[in-house]
């Protein structure tokens, strides 16, 4: 079994077991909550900037932090009170790879839904200078990200789909995985962000040494997006080079209104962040995160469907009260009929007025 589906089983046998661990505030009333990613990542500041707006129409959407993708994704399917999670597009061919013959995997798939693309995250693999493409990584030491993490996971699928089989996949973060390739401890590691990228900045990474490997493989250019790291984004990168690109998106679960209580409610929950970020979504781009300048509502990417509860969010008669709204216009008053003009005038006359 790939090490890739091990992982992913003992994640959902462990999402499965925090399903059931709901806080007193939860079970006492319903809360709107989204996962997003680390304390200084972008996921997280797009919750936060969504969650900033939501409460200008007087919704609390509790913001919180998360492993990454794989994470969000299980838990917007199996966590209660978890109507929405920032994850990267990629994370569901991940799930499908594995769902023809695991049952478990593919009751994880149905439902899902996507509630807005966002930004593109390029995948960045910096490497020794002698390797040249994806298949030179064939019985090299290769780190992948920490488990959970959207790195992690497109690391994964990616070796996976070109068939690429390192000797060793490390599960360490960006700053270790820099620092054993500084050290010749491994051959190459994935990080996927948007470019320009902070940690690809250090002075420490010799153009003589390393480099960004081209990735254009054919199977992976038909899952992802084409992408390019302009020449000049990092100081060790005098050449453009051609990647893939995975796009972040706001994820939701397709709930029933009909259903019950709680997915009326969650339905709802959804339809009031739909129509706040569609009807703000101006705003959002000029005084959230600057990530929302490349964010494009309509680039849906393929495999997902929108769900029915953010449609119903971005109907054009779905309203909500927000601060910085205008005002309701006041409704004009009915023009008096004549003959109570004139009984207001003799009632005047005979008693004052």
């Amino acid at each position: 079994m790939k090490p890739a589906r091990i992982f992913l089983l003992q994640t959902l046998a462990l999402v499965a077991t925090l399903t059931c661990l709901l806080t007193p505030a939860q079970a006492q009333g319903f809360e709107k909550n989204i996962l997003t990613g680390g304390p200084s990542g972008t996921y997280i500041q797009f919750g936060r900037n969504i969650s900033d707006a939501a409460a200008k129409c007087g919704i609390t959407l509790n913001v919180h932090e998360s492993a990454g993708s794989l994470e969000n994704f299980l838990g917007v399917r199996k966590r209660r009170f978890t109507q929405l999670g920032i994850v990267q597009s990629d994370v569901l061919e991940y799930l499908k790879t594995f769902a023809a013959d695991d049952p478990g995997v593919a009751r994880a798939i149905l439902g899902v839904r996507i509630a807005f693309p966002l930004y593109n995250e390029e995948v960045h693999i910096l490497a020794r200078r002698d390797l040249n493409s994806l298949a030179d990584l064939n019985g090299k030491t290769v780190a992948i990200g920490v488990e959970d993490s959207g790195t992690f996971l497109t690391a994964s699928l990616v070796l996976d789909l070109a068939q690429v089989n390192p000797e060793e996949r490390l599960s360490i973060n960006a700053e270790d995985s820099l620092a054993a390739l500084l050290a010749g401890q491994i051959d190459a590691f994935f990080y996927v962000a948007g470019a320009p990228t902070k940690i690809f900045q250090s002075p420490e990474i010799d153009a003589e040494r390393f480099h960004l490997l081209p990735i254009n493989d054919p199977t992976l250019q038909a899952v992802y997006q084409p992408g390019v790291i302009p020449a000049g984004s990092y100081p060790f990168q005098q050449q453009a080079v051609d990647v893939i690109a995975v796009k972040a998106v706001l994820m939701t679960y397709e709930y029933d209104p009909g259903r019950n209580p709680y997915h009326r409610a969650s339905c709802k929950a959804v339809s009031d962040i739909t129509n706040v970020i569609a009807t703000r979504f101006n705003e959002l781009r000029e005084t959230g995160h600057p990530k929302w300048q490349q964010v494009d509502l309509n680039d849906l990417p393929p495999g997902w469907n929108i769900g029915a509860c953010v449609n119903a969010g971005l109907d054009p008669n779905y309203t909500l009260t927000c601060e910085g709204d205008a005002p309701p216009a006041l409704p004009q008053a009915t023009p008096e009929s004549a003959a109570n003009s004139a009984y207001r005038k003799r009632i005047c006359a005979s008693i004052g007025c």
